[in-house]
């Protein structure tokens, strides 16, 4: 089973604040900003994104927010999953008997996706809310999001993960500068044919370049449709199995609202964005100074594991994009 994706639509809002826990690889403990203003902190205390710094983008085709109604279908789950408030929300429930999923009714070959999750609130242990694109077949592509639940008091696991033709063993996860479980945030993918960045809240948490030139295969022909599922994996999910689900906790719930994309839509065998005179800046847009700043905050503080960093897996070499610091 795989995960998840997303798109960041930018609101420029003067002094915007979050709040950034204890930087270490120990469980975060909320903190609250004390104080206001343009700033990165890379060790403890307060990120606050700089109004001066947030791009500014123009897109002419296929964007759209979306209505859960128009834009995807219920997949499975009889009657676990459910769109409510005339299409602006879509829940998904697991319990003993099953969980559940939805997916886009559209394909696309490349685009700025985004949602917003409410993630599973209390004991989520044994949970996963996968959350991808993903294409069909052996040879398939897929980009990512999997949140692995956690006891009370734990914080989430946000797993990600890029498959290319099949390929994926590509693994980065990360914890949160926040509680996902206590309001909605924006999870979000960049996917254009220089590069994939996963995005949290409009903060970049992870790219995967096209390193083609290099002999290393990258998503780029196969549209991908959106898919999201609430499921049970307590073999594997929490603490490598170790804890598993309490089922005295069900129904166990994750809310969905806001989608929005910018892309390209495939249908027929063609591109909504071949036909046009496109200037849409997402399908050129890589880190930039700012972006590149963020990354490494999110990396240096809340990344918990790198596949390119664990020899134990690799002990004949590392992966070849792990070369090229990605």
């Amino acid at each position: 089973m795989s995960s998840g994706s997303s798109y960041v639509f930018f609101l420029v809002v003067r002094n915007l604040r979050f709040f950034v826990p204890y930087v270490g690889k120990l469980p975060p403990t909320w903190g609250c900003c004390p104080h206001s203003g343009g700033c990165l902190s890379l060790s403890w205390g307060c990120y606050h994104p700089r109004e001066d710094v947030v791009p500014s983008f123009s897109f002419l085709m296929s964007a759209y927010a979306g209505n859960f109604y128009q834009d995807f279908e219920i997949t499975w789950g009889d009657g676990r999953a459910m769109i409510l408030e005339n299409g602006d929300l879509l829940t998904l429930s697991l319990d003993k008997g099953s969980g559940s999923g939805f997916r886009s009714k559209s394909e696309y070959l490349f685009g700025k996706i985004d949602m917003q999750l409410k993630l599973v609130p209390g004991n989520s242990a044994g949970t996963v809310t996968a959350y991808y694109l993903s294409s069909l077949g052996p040879t398939h592509d897929e980009i990512d999001f999997e949140f692995l639940g956690n006891l009370s008091g734990d914080p989430y696991i946000v797993h990600t993960n890029v498959f290319t033709q099949g390929k994926g063993n590509r693994e980065q996860q990360f914890y949160l500068w926040f509680d996902p479980t206590k309001d909605f945030h924006t999870y979000s993918i960049l996917w254009n044919p220089q590069n994939i960045i996963f995005s949290v809240d409009g903060t970049p948490i992870r790219q995967f370049k096209n390193l083609e030139s290099n002999g290393i295969t990258f998503p780029k022909n196969q549209p991908m449709r959106i898919y999201s599922s609430l499921w049970n994996a307590d073999d594997w999910a929490t603490r490598g199995g170790q804890v598993k689900t309490d089922w005295s906790k069900a129904p166990f719930t994750a809310s969905y609202r806001n989608f929005n994309a910018q892309a390209c839509t495939w249908s027929s065998g063609a591109s909504s964005c071949a036909s046009s005179t496109n200037n849409s800046s997402w399908l050129n847009q890589g880190l930039d100074t700012t972006s590149q700043e963020r990354i490494q905050w999110v990396q240096k503080n809340y990344m918990i594991y790198n596949y390119c960093t664990d020899k134990k897996r690799f002990p004949q070499g590392f992966p070849p994009e792990c070369s090229f610091n990605i």
